[in-house]
This record gives structure tokens, C-alpha cells and sequence, in this order.
């Protein structure tokens, strides 16, 4: 079956930093894939946040620009998301995602909060 297993969220303090990690099954890791990172907040939408497109190319919201930096690892299938400088606008429930031929798939989702 095809699993996405997320790790790394926790408790932050305003300013401090978390790397979230998913590791994808390998018969959808692949270089025609869609990867990213969504999140959601209580009583909002589900927004993304940052993507790798099959093309190499990464997008980010103008919310994460320049603190938060999405990255794969080939060797073990694994998606990161690292973030920096947190913020409490950024607690939320974080959703690995792929997009691969025809399906979509989602991590399980793993809680990030920032409060002091």
C-alpha cells in the first residue's frame, strides 16, 4: 500500500525552528511527482505552503518565503520541510502531499505550535 508517514512537528517558541520530515513510498517517489507541504489551522482552510514540482522547480507562500525551505532526499524517500524563525500565525496541522499519475496522497498530518 501507499503510505506517507510524517514526523517532526512539536512546540516551538516564537523564533525557533522545526524540520518536518515524510517519507513516501517509493513507487510513487518520483521525478514526475508533485511534492509539498499543506497546513491547516482550527476553523480554516487547508493552504499550501511550500511545493517541489516535477520540474525542479519550488514555490512557497509569501507567508513562508524566506524562513521556511522544502527539500527530498532520493536515497531514502523522504520529503523535509524545514522551518524557520516560527511564528504563532504558523500553529497548524502540517499534511504531506504527492500528486503522481492519477492519485493524490496525503501524510497523516503532524501538529506545529508556536506559542510562548
Amino acid at each position: 500500500q501507499v503510505q506517507l508517514v510524517e514526523s517532526g512537528g512539536g512546540l516551538v517558541q516564537p523564533g525557533g525552528s522545526l524540520r518536518l520530515s515524510c517519507v513516501v513510498s517509493q513507487s510513487i517517489f518520483s521525478r514526475h511527482a508533485l511534492m509539498g507541504w499543506y497546513r491547516q489551522a482550527p476553523g480554516k482552510e487547508r493552504e499550501l505552503v511550500a511545493s517541489f514540482t516535477s520540474g525542479g522547480s519550488r514555490t512557497y507562500a509569501d507567508s513562508v518565503k524566506g524562513r521556511f525551505t522544502i527539500s527530498k532526499d532520493t536515497l531514502t524517500n523522504t520529503v523535509y520541510l524545514q522551518m524557520n524563525n516560527l511564528k504563532p500565525e504558523d500553529t497548524a496541522v502540517y499534511y504531506c502531499n504527492v500528486q503522481y499519475s492519477r492519485s493524490v496522497y496525503w501524510g497523516q498530518g503532524t501538529q506545529v505550535t508556536v506559542s510562548s
